[in-house]
């Protein structure tokens, strides 16, 4: 008998210390129920003894992550009933099913839904940590997502809501279906994609990676490379100390000065970039394209002009191409530079090449009756890499740079 009741008491042990480990912390937690204009609201205020990681995942709801100086979690809720009567929005409060718990070194917010939600319900999720966390992870079926003061990482899910995201020390994966992304100062790698939202980005220290559906692109300063991509919106870089890849459907492109090689796509938008320390690959399926302070590039426009100014970064020219099929080109060159020129002006006819070079020898074939071709060829400061210049129709003009 005696070993049959050790056998029960250990048992009901187990059951009892599992249960404290996923047991919602009610005794701290409060909940009142008040009219608020034309709808009832559900306040649910609580809290967690401290974690190193939180997940709030909630069918319904705004989420908005605090870190401080505190050593526990604490959380203020408040879901909204557009109901017309108390007893039917007590009903729909009821079904939303609020958890919050600690199990091992991770605290859980969740609310989810019992049968069918209600068409207007809204909630809002406030929820204060330690900044000392190692990661937060939320997840909202279509509310707006917000995080700031944390040192570890962020993960932020959104069915359709914008994301904001600002003084975060580790890696960030953020993702909404249709909502904007807005990120201020973070210190580490970012991976953003939205279905179509615009993306801003002020200040990041990691490599970025950033993807809308259609929405513009901004990023103000980034210390490393970037990738950045939409579907047909504009793309908008100030500085970037590494090599940037920009690709857009159809936007136009503007670039600061980037600290590293640079591929700029558009599908028909203008490209502008202020200065490059690697080489530049521009393509533009019909609007101009103008590239300042560059060591070397590939430019290339179906129907558009071409400005380009090289500089000898290091010393150094790579060899380098620019082509429009309509379209004037106008090449700034620094005295320095060490190049093989070879340009032409297919269809000739009313265009020319000039040059402030007198290295640069022209020559012109047909032209009373027919199509007229004008070439130039030649080497500056003995001959380096090859610049080939070619429009079907426009002048070419090499400038001495100032």
């Amino acid at each position: 008998m005696r070993e049959k009741g050790n056998g029960n008491l250990k048992r009901a042990s187990k059951v009892v210390a599992a249960l404290l480990l996923i047991l919602p912390l009610a005794n701290a937690q409060q909940t009142r129920v008040f009219r608020e204009g034309v709808n009832w609201t559900q306040e649910v205020a609580g809290s967690l003894a401290g974690a190193k990681i939180l997940r709030v995942r909630v069918d319904v709801g705004s989420l908005k992550v605090q870190g401080g100086s505190q050593q526990e979690i604490s959380y203020v809720i408040r879901n909204r009933s557009y109901s017309s009567s108390e007893e039917r929005a007590r009903r729909e409060f009821d079904s939303y099913k609020i958890s919050a718990y600690v199990r091992g070194d991770t605290a859980y917010i969740t609310a989810e839904w019992e049968g069918s939600s209600p068409r207007k319900f809204a909630g809002d999720f406030i929820v204060n940590v330690p900044r000392s966390m190692e990661l937060v992870k939320l997840e909202t079926d279509g509310g707006s997502v917000s995080t700031n003061g944390v040192t570890g990482r962020v993960e932020a899910q959104s069915g359709g809501g914008s994301i904001h995201l600002d003084d975060i020390g580790g890696n960030i994966n953020a993702e909404t279906g249709g909502g904007s992304i807005d990120v201020g100062n973070v210190g580490a790698e970012l991976s953003l994609h939205t279905g179509g939202g615009s993306i801003e980005i002020r200040s990041a220290k990691g490599k970025i990676n950033a993807e809308s559906g259609g929405g513009s692109v901004v990023l103000v300063s980034g210390l490393q490379g970037a990738v950045l991509e939409t579907g047909g919106g504009s793309i908008q870089v100030r500085q970037c100390n590494g090599t940037v890849k920009v690709t857009t459907g159809g936007g136009s492109i503007d670039l600061g000065d980037i600290g590293g090689s640079a591929v700029i796509e558009t599908g028909g938008g203008s490209i502008r970039l202020s200065s490059a320390k690697g080489p530049v690959r521009a393509e533009t399926g019909g609007g101009s394209i103008e590239l300042y302070g560059v060591p070397g590039a590939r430019a290339e426009t179906a129907a558009g002009g071409i400005t380009a100014k090289f500089v000898a970064e290091g010393g150094n020219f790579s060899e380098s191409s620019l082509e429009t099929t309509a379209g004037d080109i106008t090449i700034y060159l620094s005295t320095n530079l060490r190049m093989t020129i070879r340009a032409s002006i297919e269809l000739a006819n009313g265009h020319g090449i000039h040059s402030d070079f007198p290295e640069l020898h022209v020559t012109t074939e047909g032209g009373d009756y027919g199509p007229k071709t004008v070439t130039a060829e030649g080497s500056l400061n003995g001959g380096g890499p090859v610049l080939k210049v070619i429009t079907q129709t426009g002048d070419i003009s090499f400038r001495r740079s100032k």
